[in-house]
């Protein structure tokens, strides 16, 4: 399920003369049965909604007093989020003859034409209130407080986030909270303003508006939630804005070193000004210092997975995992540890919106045969990253609805992805140049395309102790064969490398470096520009002996990532 909650206006969308029929009752309880909560927001004093809607336990929360008031009945617990009404304010609406006029724990209410009379009265007193209007209601309350503060209130007690709401309305006093939901519904009876600005419409009207949408939320959750939201914006191509879908799972894959996390970065600032949730997995510290997201580990200390959880019951909390202080090998048994309980937040929230899983072919390999049993099949928001595609768990695979492939084997990696998943390659792709990626939906029935992907406003740090302490993959590794492959001495990172640098002779080290095999290694992998130039200065100096460029390159190594743990990074 995207959608874990409902939420609606009672007089005039739930309820038709302040009554609730029989059939509408039915369906809410399907809902509940379905797994989702319920929020009644209304306008309404809870004393009269108590007398009016016996069924008010159905709820598991209701918002009263047109958002000042919150109540549980499971508890029968009351809360008001705005100061009591100005005794002043009553006694002169009484004396000025103000009638009917109903005073609520936070609520002043009356009926039009008394709209006049009341805002008189609020600049006499000069009262920080506003009038909000309900066809024909007059109410008043503090200043700020609308249904929408309210709901929000009755969500954080939930720990669900707005974007996983929908939200059903009719009036004027309706806008707030249908705007601050995922999906916004009028129904048929509903003001034209409303109609205007809702996601949705109803064919029917009031309860049986309301029915209606249930059925279509039971059996068409993840349709409603792919049509209606916008998603994130990814790019543009030919002048369009091309979006991820809330419910997409996302392969991005690419050569190492052509963008592939400059891209997830820039989709987490997207995911940031939407107040969408994410969790990044980051076996290798890629995402050290990125902005809105709380860190998780570091290059000594391991991630606590029930930290993690403890922070994502949180819907303003993203996170990035830091896998750096795993072992290669431990890192897609913790991942699989991890997914059920990561799971369970998922079935219960829907959050977090987003999972981005970094070096993907390490934490789901083609290679463990329990992928499956412990990946969250259906939920949506996931971005597999990853150089490898083929060494991702064929099962993954399948469930990707979106290829973002990027540089100048990205044909290839469309046609990986195709022969990993038994689809049939798409003719006539286009290879992307410049700042554009090749993006393609295999089940949409259209051809690849090129779309200019968005960019980052910030710049990641480069973690030092990653090259310097960790330990890259096999791919990612140096090897130093020497000539005649005599050898095969793996470095998994830069003291590694360093220590075996100095240890092999003078011919096996001047083979690779007049290959030009270190500057390479450390511009692909080590994703170092600066190293590597520097590196590739000395490789194209021949007047330096074995011993002086050896000590060259070695001392650019040092200075970078070999420093005090006290030093800052550069």
């Amino acid at each position: 399920m995207y959608f874990m909650a409902l939420a609606t206006d009672y007089d005039g969308t739930l309820a038709h003369d302040g009554l609730v029929t029989a059939s509408t009752i039915s369906a809410l309880e399907k809902l509940k049965k379905s797994g989702r909560k319920m929020i009644l927001v209304t306008g309404r004093e809870l004393p009269d909604l108590k007398e009016v809607f016996p069924e008010l336990s159905l709820f598991d929360k209701v918002v009263a007093e047109n958002g000042a008031l919150i109540y549980t009945p499971a508890s029968e617990e009351e809360r008001t989020i705005s100061p009591s009404p100005s005794t002043d304010l009553v006694d002169r609406l009484k004396r000025r003859g103000v009638k009917p006029l109903s005073v609520g724990r936070s609520i002043v209410a009356t009926w039009e034409p008394h709209q006049t009379t009341v805002l008189d009265v609020i600049k006499k007193l000069g009262l920080e209130l506003e009038i909000i209007f309900n066809k024909g209601a007059v109410m008043i309350l503090p200043s700020g407080i609308n249904k929408a503060t309210g709901l929000a209130a009755a969500l954080e007690d939930l720990k669900l986030s707005p974007h996983n709401v929908v939200a059903v309305g009719d009036a004027e006093n309706d806008h707030a909270f249908l705007r601050a939901s995922g999906c916004s519904v009028a129904v048929a009876n509903a003001l034209p303003a409303v109609k205007e600005t809702a996601d949705l419409l109803t064919k029917e009207a009031r309860g049986k508006g309301v029915e209606e949408l249930i059925r279509k939320l039971i059996k068409h959750d993840h349709l409603i939630a792919r049509k209606r939201s916008r998603g994130v914006l990814l790019g543009t191509s030919r002048g369009k804005e091309i979006y991820l879908s809330p419910t997409e799972t996302v392969l991005i894959a690419g050569s190492s070193g052509i963008g592939k996390s400059t891209l997830a970065t820039a989709l987490t600032e997207r995911l940031v000004e939407k107040g969408l949730q994410f969790c990044i997995f980051d076996p290798e510290g890629d995402y050290d210092g990125l902005k809105g997201a709380v860190p998780l580990g570091n290059g000594s200390t391991a991630p606590n997975k029930e930290q993690l959880l403890e922070l994502l019951d949180k819907p303003q909390n993203n996170v990035v995992v830091n896998g750096l202080a795993l072992k290669v090998d431990e890192r897609p048994g913790f991942f699989a540890e991890l997914l059920p309980g990561l799971g369970n937040v998922r079935y219960r929230t829907a959050r977090p919106h987003w999972l981005i899983i970094d070096e993907a072919h390490h934490l789901m390999p083609k290679r463990r045969g329990d992928t499956r049993s412990v990946l969250s099949i259906e939920l949506p928001g996931t971005v597999l990253i990853t150089v490898h595609p083929e060494a991702i768990s064929t099962d993954a695979l399948r469930l990707v609805t979106a290829v973002i492939a990027l540089g100048p084997k990205a044909k290839g990696v469309i046609k990986t992805f195709c022969t990993e998943t038994g689809l049939k390659a798409p003719k006539d792709i286009p290879l992307p140049k410049g700042d554009r990626v090749l993006f393609w939906r295999p089940h949409d029935g259209k051809k690849p395309f090129t779309v200019k992907a968005i960019e980052p406003s910030q710049s990641l740090k480069r973690h030092s102790r990653k090259y310097a302490e960790g330990e890259l993959d096999e791919a990612g590794s140096f090897y130093f064969t020497g000539p005649k492959k005599a050898m095969n001495l793996r470095a998994h990172n830069l003291i590694i490398f360093a220590q075996m640098a100095e240890g092999i002779d003078d011919k096996t080290w001047e083979y690779h470096l007049r290959a030009g095999d270190y500057s390479k290694w450390f511009r692909q992998q080590i994703r170092d520009k600066e190293l590597a130039r520097e590196t590739a200065e000395a490789e194209k100096d021949k007047t330096l002996s074995a011993e002086e460029s050896r000590k060259r390159v070695l001392d650019a190594v040092r200075r970078r990532y070999t420093a005090p743990a006290s030093a800052p990074e550069k």
